[in-house]
Protein backbone atom coordinates (compact mmCIF):
# COMPACT_ATOMS: atom_id res chain seq x y z
CA UNK A 1 0.00 0.00 0.00
CA UNK A 2 3.01 2.12 0.97
CA UNK A 3 4.30 1.70 -2.63
CA UNK A 4 1.43 2.24 -4.12
CA UNK A 5 0.39 6.05 -2.34
CA UNK A 6 4.06 7.04 -3.04
CA UNK A 7 3.16 6.63 -6.59
CA UNK A 8 -0.37 8.52 -6.51
CA UNK A 9 1.18 11.10 -4.67
CA UNK A 10 3.84 11.80 -7.45
CA UNK A 11 1.11 11.47 -10.07
CA UNK A 12 -0.39 14.58 -8.68
CA UNK A 13 -0.58 18.12 -9.50
CA UNK A 14 0.85 20.66 -6.56
CA UNK A 15 -1.79 23.17 -7.00
CA UNK A 16 -4.78 24.09 -5.44
CA UNK A 17 -7.86 22.67 -7.31
CA UNK A 18 -10.20 24.86 -6.74
CA UNK A 19 -6.69 27.43 -8.67
CA UNK A 20 -6.57 24.35 -11.73
CA UNK A 21 -9.16 26.05 -14.10
CA UNK A 22 -9.33 28.05 -17.83
CA UNK A 23 -12.17 30.09 -15.73
CA UNK A 24 -9.27 31.76 -13.35
CA UNK A 25 -9.74 35.81 -13.75
CA UNK A 26 -6.72 37.44 -15.82
CA UNK A 27 -4.56 39.41 -12.81
CA UNK A 28 -4.95 42.97 -12.90
CA UNK A 29 -2.78 45.56 -13.15
CA UNK A 30 -0.31 47.25 -10.29
CA UNK A 31 -2.03 51.07 -9.98
CA UNK A 32 -0.08 53.47 -9.53
CA UNK A 33 -2.16 55.39 -7.53
CA UNK A 34 -1.77 58.44 -5.06
CA UNK A 35 -4.85 58.44 -2.83
CA UNK A 36 -7.89 56.82 -1.30
CA UNK A 37 -10.83 57.39 1.46
CA UNK A 38 -10.04 53.88 2.44
CA UNK A 39 -6.90 51.36 1.84
CA UNK A 40 -7.01 47.45 2.07
CA UNK A 41 -4.33 46.11 2.46
CA UNK A 42 -5.05 42.24 1.58
CA UNK A 43 -7.22 40.61 -1.05
CA UNK A 44 -8.45 37.60 0.66
CA UNK A 45 -11.65 37.23 1.82
CA UNK A 46 -11.28 39.72 4.67
CA UNK A 47 -9.90 42.41 2.16
CA UNK A 48 -12.53 41.55 -0.18
CA UNK A 49 -15.46 41.50 2.33
CA UNK A 50 -14.58 44.98 3.46
CA UNK A 51 -14.61 46.66 0.16
CA UNK A 52 -17.60 45.70 -1.04
CA UNK A 53 -19.25 45.75 2.48
CA UNK A 54 -17.33 50.15 2.85
CA UNK A 55 -18.61 51.05 -1.00
CA UNK A 56 -22.65 48.91 0.04
CA UNK A 57 -22.33 51.13 3.69
CA UNK A 58 -21.07 54.36 2.02
CA UNK A 59 -21.00 54.45 -2.37
CA UNK A 60 -19.15 57.83 -2.69
CA UNK A 61 -16.45 56.19 -0.46
CA UNK A 62 -13.38 56.01 -2.62
CA UNK A 63 -11.93 52.52 -1.56
CA UNK A 64 -8.41 51.17 -2.71
CA UNK A 65 -7.31 47.24 -2.60
CA UNK A 66 -3.87 46.42 -2.32
CA UNK A 67 -2.92 42.65 -3.21
CA UNK A 68 0.96 41.44 -2.47
CA UNK A 69 0.27 38.62 -5.01
CA UNK A 70 -3.37 37.82 -6.79
CA UNK A 71 -6.85 37.08 -5.71
CA UNK A 72 -7.64 34.18 -3.75
CA UNK A 73 -4.15 32.83 -4.52
CA UNK A 74 -3.43 32.43 -0.27
CA UNK A 75 -5.39 30.80 2.14
CA UNK A 76 -8.58 32.08 0.41
CA UNK A 77 -8.10 30.06 -2.39
CA UNK A 78 -6.83 26.89 -1.02
CA UNK A 79 -9.47 26.09 1.87
CA UNK A 80 -11.87 23.55 1.81
CA UNK A 81 -14.83 25.76 0.69
CA UNK A 82 -16.54 25.17 4.42
CA UNK A 83 -18.83 28.41 5.04
CA UNK A 84 -19.99 27.81 8.62
CA UNK A 85 -22.57 30.16 10.50
CA UNK A 86 -19.68 29.81 13.70
CA UNK A 87 -18.24 33.09 14.27
CA UNK A 88 -16.37 31.35 17.45
CA UNK A 89 -14.55 28.82 15.32
CA UNK A 90 -17.66 26.11 16.99
CA UNK A 91 -20.49 26.06 20.01
CA UNK A 92 -17.41 24.60 22.10
CA UNK A 93 -15.14 27.56 22.15
CA UNK A 94 -17.88 29.99 22.26
CA UNK A 95 -19.51 28.89 25.01
CA UNK A 96 -16.31 28.15 26.71
CA UNK A 97 -14.98 31.72 26.46
CA UNK A 98 -18.00 33.72 26.47
CA UNK A 99 -21.18 31.91 27.96
CA UNK A 100 -22.87 35.14 28.71
CA UNK A 101 -23.05 36.44 24.86
CA UNK A 102 -23.15 33.07 23.44
CA UNK A 103 -26.63 33.02 21.98
CA UNK A 104 -25.86 36.37 20.51
CA UNK A 105 -22.95 35.43 18.69
CA UNK A 106 -24.91 32.08 17.55
CA UNK A 107 -27.39 34.52 16.52
CA UNK A 108 -25.39 37.17 14.54
CA UNK A 109 -23.82 34.18 12.78
CA UNK A 110 -26.54 32.78 11.27
CA UNK A 111 -27.93 36.25 10.60
CA UNK A 112 -24.13 36.53 8.94
CA UNK A 113 -24.02 33.36 6.70
CA UNK A 114 -27.69 34.12 5.66
CA UNK A 115 -26.73 37.95 4.19
CA UNK A 116 -23.45 36.09 2.80
CA UNK A 117 -26.02 33.38 1.07
CA UNK A 118 -28.25 36.39 -0.04
CA UNK A 119 -24.81 38.71 -1.66
CA UNK A 120 -24.35 35.84 -4.10
CA UNK A 121 -27.35 35.53 -4.96
CA UNK A 122 -27.70 39.46 -6.08
CA UNK A 123 -24.25 39.56 -7.37
CA UNK A 124 -25.09 36.70 -9.58
CA UNK A 125 -21.61 34.91 -8.22
CA UNK A 126 -21.42 31.47 -9.51
CA UNK A 127 -19.61 29.76 -6.71
CA UNK A 128 -21.05 26.38 -6.52
CA UNK A 129 -22.68 27.02 -3.48
CA UNK A 130 -24.52 24.39 -1.72
CA UNK A 131 -26.84 24.13 1.27
CA UNK A 132 -26.12 20.55 2.38
CA UNK A 133 -25.46 20.86 5.89
CA UNK A 134 -22.76 19.21 7.99
CA UNK A 135 -22.33 15.52 9.39
CA UNK A 136 -19.92 15.09 12.45
CA UNK A 137 -18.88 11.70 12.62
CA UNK A 138 -17.00 9.70 16.09
CA UNK A 139 -14.51 7.31 15.09
CA UNK A 140 -12.97 6.56 18.64
CA UNK A 141 -15.23 5.21 21.34
CA UNK A 142 -14.79 8.46 23.71
CA UNK A 143 -15.82 11.01 20.72
CA UNK A 144 -19.29 9.51 20.72
CA UNK A 145 -20.65 11.12 24.13
CA UNK A 146 -19.51 14.49 22.82
CA UNK A 147 -21.96 14.01 20.03
CA UNK A 148 -24.76 13.74 22.34
CA UNK A 149 -26.76 10.74 22.13
CA UNK A 150 -30.42 10.70 22.56
CA UNK A 151 -30.42 14.51 21.33
CA UNK A 152 -32.02 15.27 17.72
CA UNK A 153 -29.88 14.55 14.69
CA UNK A 154 -27.71 12.02 17.22
CA UNK A 155 -27.10 9.21 14.74
CA UNK A 156 -25.56 5.55 15.68
CA UNK A 157 -23.48 3.89 13.85
CA UNK A 158 -25.79 1.97 11.26
CA UNK A 159 -27.67 5.15 10.81
CA UNK A 160 -24.23 7.34 10.34
CA UNK A 161 -23.08 4.81 7.59
CA UNK A 162 -26.42 5.17 6.07
CA UNK A 163 -25.65 8.57 5.31
CA UNK A 164 -22.06 8.06 4.67
CA UNK A 165 -20.58 4.50 4.02
CA UNK A 166 -17.32 4.14 6.33
CA UNK A 167 -16.41 1.67 8.23
CA UNK A 168 -14.46 3.83 10.60
CA UNK A 169 -17.75 5.58 11.62
CA UNK A 170 -19.26 5.09 15.46
CA UNK A 171 -22.07 7.62 15.41
CA UNK A 172 -22.76 11.31 13.76
CA UNK A 173 -24.27 13.99 14.15
CA UNK A 174 -26.09 15.82 11.20
CA UNK A 175 -26.50 19.80 11.31
CA UNK A 176 -28.59 21.49 8.84
CA UNK A 177 -28.79 25.06 8.77
CA UNK A 178 -25.40 26.67 10.14
CA UNK A 179 -23.07 25.33 6.97
CA UNK A 180 -22.63 25.32 3.15
CA UNK A 181 -20.36 24.44 0.61
CA UNK A 182 -18.90 26.71 -1.70
CA UNK A 183 -15.85 26.96 -4.26
CA UNK A 184 -13.36 29.26 -2.43
CA UNK A 185 -11.56 30.45 -5.26
CA UNK A 186 -14.69 31.69 -7.42
CA UNK A 187 -16.30 33.03 -4.11
CA UNK A 188 -12.93 35.33 -3.69
CA UNK A 189 -13.49 36.09 -7.40
CA UNK A 190 -16.67 36.68 -7.42
CA UNK A 191 -16.54 39.15 -4.63
CA UNK A 192 -14.24 40.65 -6.85
CA UNK A 193 -16.02 41.51 -9.53
CA UNK A 194 -18.70 42.67 -7.48
CA UNK A 195 -16.34 45.24 -5.41
CA UNK A 196 -15.09 46.28 -9.13
CA UNK A 197 -18.78 47.09 -10.09
CA UNK A 198 -19.50 49.40 -7.24
CA UNK A 199 -16.24 51.19 -8.00
CA UNK A 200 -13.73 49.90 -5.71
CA UNK A 201 -10.07 49.62 -7.46
CA UNK A 202 -7.79 46.66 -6.52
CA UNK A 203 -4.17 46.19 -7.37
CA UNK A 204 -2.64 43.03 -7.95
CA UNK A 205 1.18 42.68 -7.75
CA UNK A 206 1.47 45.58 -5.22
CA UNK A 207 2.88 44.37 -1.79
CA UNK A 208 2.52 46.99 0.80
CA UNK A 209 6.15 47.49 2.76
CA UNK A 210 5.06 49.66 5.18
CA UNK A 211 2.35 52.23 7.04
CA UNK A 212 3.38 55.24 8.59
CA UNK A 213 0.85 58.16 10.39
CA UNK A 214 1.42 61.82 9.26
CA UNK A 215 -0.60 63.70 11.39
CA UNK A 216 -4.10 63.08 10.23
CA UNK A 217 -2.74 61.38 6.95
CA UNK A 218 -1.44 57.68 6.81
CA UNK A 219 0.87 56.61 4.43
CA UNK A 220 0.60 53.25 2.77
CA UNK A 221 4.12 52.70 1.10
CA UNK A 222 4.45 50.27 -1.91
CA UNK A 223 6.91 49.52 -4.93
CA UNK A 224 5.20 51.72 -6.72
CA UNK A 225 5.14 54.73 -4.32
CA UNK A 226 2.70 55.94 -1.38
CA UNK A 227 -0.61 56.41 -1.00
CA UNK A 228 -2.15 58.42 0.76
CA UNK A 229 -5.49 57.96 2.81
CA UNK A 230 -7.61 58.60 6.01
CA UNK A 231 -8.06 54.85 6.77
CA UNK A 232 -6.55 52.13 6.13
CA UNK A 233 -7.45 48.20 6.89
CA UNK A 234 -5.22 45.45 7.37
CA UNK A 235 -6.50 42.44 5.67
CA UNK A 236 -3.16 40.45 5.82
CA UNK A 237 -4.06 37.62 8.23
CA UNK A 238 -1.02 34.68 8.39
CA UNK A 239 1.16 37.16 6.71
CA UNK A 240 3.65 39.30 8.75
CA UNK A 241 1.64 41.93 10.68
CA UNK A 242 2.28 45.54 9.15
CA UNK A 243 1.44 46.73 13.12
CA UNK A 244 4.29 45.41 15.60
CA UNK A 245 2.10 44.86 18.35
CA UNK A 246 0.12 41.92 16.38
CA UNK A 247 3.69 39.95 15.93
CA UNK A 248 3.29 37.64 18.60
CA UNK A 249 -0.23 37.38 18.19
CA UNK A 250 -0.88 34.82 15.80
CA UNK A 251 1.25 31.79 14.38
CA UNK A 252 1.26 30.52 11.07
CA UNK A 253 -0.15 26.96 10.19
CA UNK A 254 -0.11 25.49 7.42
CA UNK A 255 -2.92 22.92 6.83
CA UNK A 256 -2.59 20.09 3.94
CA UNK A 257 -5.39 19.32 1.42
CA UNK A 258 -6.05 16.26 -1.38
CA UNK A 259 -8.43 16.12 -3.94
CA UNK A 260 -9.33 12.54 -5.95
CA UNK A 261 -10.22 11.65 -9.26
CA UNK A 262 -13.72 12.43 -9.94
CA UNK A 263 -16.09 9.14 -8.84
CA UNK A 264 -17.47 6.86 -10.52
CA UNK A 265 -21.74 6.69 -10.40
CA UNK A 266 -20.92 3.44 -8.94
CA UNK A 267 -17.76 4.49 -6.67
CA UNK A 268 -20.52 7.35 -5.36
CA UNK A 269 -23.07 4.51 -4.88
CA UNK A 270 -20.48 2.57 -2.86
CA UNK A 271 -19.93 5.48 -0.50
CA UNK A 272 -23.65 6.53 -0.54
CA UNK A 273 -23.59 10.52 0.24
CA UNK A 274 -26.18 11.47 -1.42
CA UNK A 275 -26.97 14.32 1.32
CA UNK A 276 -23.53 15.67 -0.03
CA UNK A 277 -22.96 16.79 3.00
CA UNK A 278 -19.46 18.40 5.09
CA UNK A 279 -17.85 15.82 6.81
CA UNK A 280 -15.64 16.97 9.91
CA UNK A 281 -14.87 14.04 12.80
CA UNK A 282 -14.46 14.85 15.75
CA UNK A 283 -10.44 14.59 17.05
CA UNK A 284 -8.24 17.12 17.95
CA UNK A 285 -6.51 16.73 14.99
CA UNK A 286 -9.30 16.59 12.67
CA UNK A 287 -10.14 15.33 8.49
CA UNK A 288 -12.64 17.97 6.62
CA UNK A 289 -13.68 16.33 3.42
CA UNK A 290 -16.68 16.69 1.21
CA UNK A 291 -17.62 16.24 -2.60
CA UNK A 292 -16.63 18.80 -5.02
CA UNK A 293 -18.88 19.95 -7.94
CA UNK A 294 -17.49 17.71 -9.90
CA UNK A 295 -18.31 14.81 -7.59
CA UNK A 296 -14.33 14.92 -6.31
CA UNK A 297 -13.65 13.82 -2.93
CA UNK A 298 -11.44 16.81 -1.20
CA UNK A 299 -10.03 15.69 2.01
CA UNK A 300 -7.85 17.77 4.11
CA UNK A 301 -6.70 18.58 7.77
CA UNK A 302 -5.46 16.45 10.62
CA UNK A 303 -1.46 17.42 10.23
CA UNK A 304 -1.57 21.39 10.81
CA UNK A 305 2.51 22.09 11.18
CA UNK A 306 3.95 24.88 12.62
CA UNK A 307 7.72 25.73 11.08
CA UNK A 308 10.53 27.11 13.70
CA UNK A 309 10.24 31.23 13.84
CA UNK A 310 6.69 31.74 12.53
CA UNK A 311 8.49 30.79 9.37
CA UNK A 312 6.34 30.93 5.43
CA UNK A 313 7.76 30.22 2.12
CA UNK A 314 6.50 28.86 -0.70
CA UNK A 315 8.33 25.66 -0.47
CA UNK A 316 6.63 24.74 2.66
CA UNK A 317 3.45 24.58 1.17
CA UNK A 318 4.32 20.90 -0.66
CA UNK A 319 4.75 18.34 2.51
CA UNK A 320 5.31 14.71 0.82
CA UNK A 321 5.22 13.40 4.47
CA UNK A 322 1.31 14.90 5.69
CA UNK A 323 0.60 13.30 1.89
CA UNK A 324 1.38 10.29 2.87
CA UNK A 325 -0.77 10.37 6.00
CA UNK A 326 -3.46 11.98 4.57
CA UNK A 327 -3.34 9.62 1.85
CA UNK A 328 -3.34 6.05 4.10
CA UNK A 329 -6.00 8.09 6.38
CA UNK A 330 -8.39 8.17 3.09
CA UNK A 331 -7.91 4.54 2.08
CA UNK A 332 -8.39 3.61 5.62
CA UNK A 333 -12.25 5.41 6.25
CA UNK A 334 -13.06 4.38 2.72
CA UNK A 335 -11.94 0.69 1.84
CA UNK A 336 -13.83 0.73 -1.06
CA UNK A 337 -12.40 3.56 -2.41
CA UNK A 338 -8.75 2.02 -3.19
CA UNK A 339 -8.94 1.99 -6.67
CA UNK A 340 -9.19 5.97 -6.71
CA UNK A 341 -6.13 7.90 -7.21
CA UNK A 342 -5.59 11.64 -6.22
CA UNK A 343 -4.93 14.61 -8.62
CA UNK A 344 -4.28 17.10 -6.72
CA UNK A 345 -2.38 18.37 -3.78
CA UNK A 346 -2.06 21.52 -1.90
CA UNK A 347 -0.87 23.49 0.80
CA UNK A 348 -1.76 26.40 2.49
CA UNK A 349 -0.94 28.99 5.72
CA UNK A 350 -3.62 29.96 8.26
CA UNK A 351 -3.38 32.03 10.92
CA UNK A 352 -4.25 30.79 14.17
CA UNK A 353 -4.16 32.76 17.76
CA UNK A 354 -4.86 31.22 21.52
CA UNK A 355 -8.52 31.94 21.36
CA UNK A 356 -9.23 29.97 17.63
CA UNK A 357 -11.49 32.54 16.62
CA UNK A 358 -10.76 36.36 14.93
CA UNK A 359 -10.06 39.34 17.17
CA UNK A 360 -10.27 42.65 15.97
CA UNK A 361 -8.67 46.09 16.88
CA UNK A 362 -7.80 49.75 15.76
CA UNK A 363 -4.32 51.55 16.02
CA UNK A 364 -2.99 54.93 14.92
CA UNK A 365 -5.74 56.85 16.31
CA UNK A 366 -8.34 54.92 14.99
CA UNK A 367 -7.30 55.17 11.68
CA UNK A 368 -6.34 52.29 11.28
CA UNK A 369 -8.39 48.62 11.60
CA UNK A 370 -7.59 44.82 11.72
CA UNK A 371 -9.16 41.81 12.14
CA UNK A 372 -7.21 38.18 12.42
CA UNK A 373 -6.66 35.00 13.85
CA UNK A 374 -9.53 33.29 11.98
CA UNK A 375 -8.02 29.65 12.76
CA UNK A 376 -9.26 28.04 9.18
CA UNK A 377 -12.84 29.27 9.86
CA UNK A 378 -12.95 32.34 8.09
CA UNK A 379 -14.74 31.98 4.83
CA UNK A 380 -17.91 33.30 6.40
CA UNK A 381 -17.00 34.87 9.14
CA UNK A 382 -14.56 37.66 7.38
CA UNK A 383 -17.84 39.08 6.21
CA UNK A 384 -19.02 39.76 9.94
CA UNK A 385 -15.41 40.55 10.52
CA UNK A 386 -15.52 43.51 7.60
CA UNK A 387 -18.44 45.06 9.52
CA UNK A 388 -16.56 44.95 12.75
CA UNK A 389 -13.68 47.00 11.26
CA UNK A 390 -15.89 50.02 9.44
CA UNK A 391 -18.01 50.27 12.87
CA UNK A 392 -14.57 50.83 14.25
CA UNK A 393 -13.64 53.14 11.67
CA UNK A 394 -16.52 55.07 11.94
CA UNK A 395 -16.52 55.19 15.33
CA UNK A 396 -19.97 53.50 15.66
CA UNK A 397 -21.54 51.70 18.87
CA UNK A 398 -22.89 48.83 17.14
CA UNK A 399 -24.28 45.69 18.47
CA UNK A 400 -21.02 43.84 17.10
CA UNK A 401 -18.97 46.72 18.59
CA UNK A 402 -20.09 45.90 22.00
CA UNK A 403 -19.27 42.05 21.76
CA UNK A 404 -16.64 40.92 24.62
CA UNK A 405 -15.29 38.67 21.56
CA UNK A 406 -14.68 42.60 19.77
CA UNK A 407 -13.59 44.20 22.96
CA UNK A 408 -11.17 42.16 23.89
CA UNK A 409 -8.02 40.47 22.62
CA UNK A 410 -6.09 37.01 23.23
CA UNK A 411 -3.27 36.48 24.83
CA UNK A 412 -0.04 36.27 22.86
CA UNK A 413 1.79 33.30 21.98
CA UNK A 414 5.37 33.59 23.07
CA UNK A 415 8.67 34.15 21.26
CA UNK A 416 10.71 31.62 20.11
CA UNK A 417 11.45 29.30 21.07
CA UNK A 418 9.00 29.17 23.76
CA UNK A 419 6.18 29.04 20.93
CA UNK A 420 7.77 26.40 19.14
CA UNK A 421 8.29 24.12 22.29
CA UNK A 422 4.67 24.77 23.51
CA UNK A 423 3.24 24.00 20.30
CA UNK A 424 5.59 20.68 19.72
CA UNK A 425 4.28 19.75 23.53
CA UNK A 426 0.38 20.46 23.16
CA UNK A 427 0.23 18.99 19.56
CA UNK A 428 1.70 15.60 21.02
CA UNK A 429 -0.46 15.96 24.18
CA UNK A 430 -3.53 16.29 21.33
CA UNK A 431 -2.23 13.13 19.63
CA UNK A 432 -2.48 11.35 22.96
CA UNK A 433 -5.57 12.14 23.90
CA UNK A 434 -7.25 11.18 21.09
CA UNK A 435 -5.75 8.04 21.27
CA UNK A 436 -6.85 7.65 24.66
CA UNK A 437 -9.88 10.17 25.40
CA UNK A 438 -8.07 11.77 28.48
CA UNK A 439 -6.77 15.46 28.39
CA UNK A 440 -2.97 15.52 30.52
CA UNK A 441 -1.85 17.97 33.17
CA UNK A 442 -0.68 20.12 29.96
CA UNK A 443 -3.84 20.52 28.07
CA UNK A 444 -5.61 21.27 31.28
CA UNK A 445 -3.24 23.56 32.45
CA UNK A 446 -4.02 25.36 29.04
CA UNK A 447 -7.35 25.31 29.10
CA UNK A 448 -7.63 27.37 32.46
CA UNK A 449 -5.20 29.95 30.84
CA UNK A 450 -7.17 30.08 28.10
CA UNK A 451 -4.43 29.36 25.66
CA UNK A 452 -3.88 26.37 23.11
CA UNK A 453 -3.15 25.19 19.69
CA UNK A 454 -6.11 24.00 17.21
CA UNK A 455 -5.15 21.82 13.99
Amino acid sequence: MNDRIDDVIHQTRPVPLWLDTPDRPEPRQALPTERASLVIVGGGFTGLWTALRAKERQPDRDVLLLEAGRIGDAASGRNGGFCEASLTHGAHNGISRWPDEYEQLERLGRENLADLIETTKRYGIDCGLEETGMLSVATAPHQVAGLEPGEPGFLDQDQVCDVVNSPTYLAGRVETGDCILVDPARLAWGLAAAADSLGVRISEHTPVTRIREQGNTMHVHTPLGQVTTDQVVLATNAFRPLLRRLRLSTVPVYDYVLATQPLTTEQLHAVGWSGRQGVTDSGNQFHYYRLTPDNRILWGGYDAIYHYGRRIHPDLEDRHTTYRLLARQFYETFPQLTDVSFTHRWGGVIDTCTRFCAFFGTAKRNKVAYALGFTGLGVGATRFAADVMLDLLDGQETERTKLAMVRKKPLPFPPEPLAWLGIQITRRSMAAEDRHGRRNLWLRTLDRLGLGFDS
